[in-house]
């Protein structure tokens, strides 16, 4: 069996074989691409450029459901063949899913009608979703489930921004794009508690594994949820005072997180302290939004950012720059520029949390440049294990 399996595999494009490798190389590509499109429109340098929707709409919608979610998509297409012992999507079904998503990006890139726009995005989510539910049932990952939960909840978020696009109410909009991004950051916190502390105590040589916190992450993962509950019914559109227990709970919940996994050792391994760096933001972002509600901090756009540049997209990197070394079979030893490229990003963010609202015009240029830089380093020392069999010879 385990013979015919390998056979078969020889037969498929390296590209094909596993999620990870379109959606890894396709979503890090999209971020340089997306950022770079949007930087130059906001400074006035592509003022003919109108994207399906209107370049706002376009921006609210790529960034969490066309980056984000390709990311999330090659990571559980890639963990769930790991988690249940079953052969993962590849070949044809594999390059028609990834097909499906990069038809979307392209639709929305372009004045296409809404309908068009409409029948090319709408069938992502639910197509993945149903994917990996069934993969889990059949195998009984019960435990994985939640993870299907939250991309259905997802796929609620995106139908909602899309609904206030046709409809062309803005407010349907904002709620559907931040429930969805703070839904991410639901997902970076159930995904960062399980392969922080794994990967730190693999990193530093710890000999006991870190002590399980199931309640604390229960914990989390309701306060996440309920968090991006708020944004999809509207009550975080403007300052609520009752609200701000919440992202306060959230802030104490993540440092403890961060504290119990800590140890001096990640200093001294960029794949570690990039995770640890970029998981730090999510404590940073709960908090901007919890003084935004008690009228303390002017603008709630400087949580999100911190929530979508330094947390989403930080443990991003430094998942890709992991998880594309370990299952192309090469040493867990990033290139020596990647250490640049986790401080870029974690730059881009710094600059658009603190500069942007005081000099926006020098702030957008300059974390966006930082952005692009971080995804560049990645794309140059990363591309070409995509398309590149595994070095060790095994499937995948």
């Amino acid at each position: 069996m385990q013979l015919r399996d390998r056979t078969r595999e020889l037969t498929i494009a390296p590209l094909w074989r596993l999620g990870f490798r379109p959606f890894f190389l396709a979503g890090s590509a999209f971020a340089l691409l997306a950022i770079g499109l949007w930087i130059a429109h906001l400074l006035g340098y592509l003022p003919a450029w109108q994207p399906a929707g209107g370049s706002l709409a376009w921006h609210r919608h790529e960034m969490p459901f066309g980056f984000g979610v390709a990311i999330v998509a090659g990571f559980l297409l890639t963990a769930v063949q790991n988690w249940t012992g079953r052969p993962g999507l590849s070949g044809r079904p594999l390059a028609a899913l990834f097909g499906l998503w990069l038809l979307a990006r392209l639709a929305w890139l372009t004045e296409v009608p809404l309908s068009l726009l409409l029948a090319v995005q709408l069938p992502f989510l639910p197509l993945l979703a149903g994917i990996i539910g069934r993969q889990l049932r059949a195998a009984g990952q019960r435990r994985n489930y939640p993870l299907v939960l939250v991309l259905l909840l997802m796929t609620g978020c995106e139908y909602l921004l899309l609904y206030g696009l046709a409809l062309g109410d803005e407010t349907l909009q904002r709620r559907g794009a931040l429930a969805g991004l703070w839904l991410l950051g639901a997902l970076v916190s159930v995904i960062g508690g399980r392969v922080i502390p794994f990967f730190t105590q693999r990193g530093v040589g710890r000999i006991s594994p870190y002590a399980p916190q199931p309640r604390l992450d229960l914990l989390v993962m309701l306060l996440s949820l309920g968090a991006a509950l708020s944004f999809a019914l509207g009550h975080n559109l403007q300052p609520q005072p009752w609200l701000a227990p919440l992202f306060l709970a959230l802030t104490l919940v993540h440092g403890l997180r961060l504290r119990h996994w800590y140890d001096d050792g990640i200093w001294r391994a960029p794949l570690l302290w990039s995770l640890h760096a970029a998981y730090a933001w999510l404590p940073l972002a709960t908090l901007g939004l919890a003084l935004w509600h008690l009228g303390l901090l002017a603008q709630a756009s400087l949580g999100h950012h911190a929530l979508a540049v330094g947390a989403v997209a930080g443990v991003i990197l430094a998942m890709l720059a992991r998880v594309s070394l370990g299952h192309t079979g090469r040493p867990l030893q990033a290139p020596r520029a990647m250490g640049w490229a986790f401080a870029s990003l974690q730059l881009a963010a710094l600059l658009r949390v603190l500069l942007v609202p005081w000099a926006p015009v020098s702030g957008l240029w300059l974390s966006g440049a930082c952005w692009m830089l971080a995804f560049a380093l990645f794309l140059r020392h990363y591309a070409a294990l995509f398309w590149r069999p595994r070095v060790d010879g095994q499937p995948g």
